[in-house]
């Protein structure tokens, strides 16, 4: 099996931040090791 190449992932920086409902601010480094699905929505996509 050939080896993949580790890639960093840069921190998500915006204007918004992240929408968390638990009251804590979170990092991408907070889900590493973990699947994450991103859902990238906006109001006009209804």
């Amino acid at each position: 099996m050939a080896s993949r190449a580790r890639v960093r992932a840069p921190e998500l920086v915006g204007a918004g931040g992240w929408l968390n409902t638990g009251g804590k601010d979170l990092t991408l480094a907070d889900f590493r090791g973990k699947i994450t699905v991103l859902d990238f929505w906006k109001s006009y996509t209804i």
